[in-house]
C-alpha cells in the first residue's frame, strides 16, 4: 500500500494513517520444522474484516510448501472475549516464529511481514517529502517507525536492505534463510485489547 499520490510524484509521500495490521493478512515466517519459509495467513473461510485490526483476531493458520507442517491457532480468550496479536517486532504477532524478511541494516534489522509490507516501506524511506494526515499516529505505522529508518543519512542503506527483503521473499529453502532470521526472544509487549461485539478496545 502506498501512500496518496505516490505515483505521481515518488518524491513524496502522504501518510494515511495506515496501521500496521493492515500488513498482517499474509506473513512469511521460519518453519520451526524445516527452517524454510512458511506462511501465516487467515484460516480458510474466515470472513473477509472490514477493517486491518479485526485481522490482529481471526484464526491463523501456518503452512510451509518445503515440508508439509501445518498448524492452527485460535486467538487467546480473556473475560468472554477475544484478545488480539499484538504487531511489531521480528517475531511474527501469531506463532511467534521469526520472519523470514530480516536482514542486518546500518547496525539494525530490517524486517517487514510481506511484499507489500516491503513496497509501502520503500516508498516511505525514498520520499525526499513526507507529509502527515489527519489520522491519529497512535496506530499508524509510518509514524511509529524507528528514527534510524527515518532519517535520510540511512535512506540508500535502507532502500537496499528493503531491495534484499525483495529477493528474499522469491525464496523459500531453508539454506536461503537470512542469517538475521533466527529466535531472538524480542517479543512485543502483550497486546492489552480485546475484542467485544462492538469492536475492538
Amino acid at each position: 500500500m502506498t501512500g496518496r499520490g505516490d505515483r505521481e510524484d515518488p518524491a513524496r509521500h502522504y501518510d494515511d494513517g495506515v496501521p500496521l495490521a493492515r500488513f498482517t493478512d499474509r506473513v512469511l515466517v521460519v518453519c520451526s520444522r524445516c527452517g524454510g519459509r512458511a506462511l501465516v495467513v487467515p484460516r480458510p473461510g474466515v470472513p473477509v474484516p472490514r477493517y486491518a485490526m479485526e485481522l490482529l483476531y481471526q484464526p491463523r493458520r501456518l503452512a510451509c510448501a518445503e515440508c508439509g507442517a501445518v498448524a492452527d491457532r485460535e486467538a487467546d480468550m480473556r473475560d468472554n472475549a477475544l484478545v488480539g496479536a499484538e504487531p511489531g517486532g521480528t517475531e511474527d504477532p501469531f506463532f511467534r516464529r521469526p520472519l523470514w524478511l530480516q536482514t542486518r541494516c546500518v547496525g539494525h534489522v530490517l524486517w517487514a511481514y510481506n511484499e507489500e509490507h516491503v513496497d509501502a516501506l520503500s516508498t516511505y524511506v525514498g520520499a525526499r517529502l513526507r507529509e502527515r494526515g489527519r489520522l491519529s499516529p497512535t496506530l499508524a505505522m509510518f509514524a511509529r517507525l524507528p528514527a534510524w529508518m527515518k532519517t535520510a543519512e540511512h535512506r540508500g542503506e535502507i532502500l537496499t536492505g528493503l531491495k534484499t527483503l525483495l529477493d528474499l521473499a522469491e525464496r523459500s529453502a531453508p539454506a536461503d534463510r537470512s542469517d538475521a532470521a533466527h529466535e531472538r526472544g524480542d517479543r512485543p509487549r502483550r497486546q492489552r485489547s480485546v475484542y467485544f461485539r462492538g469492536g475492538p478496545y
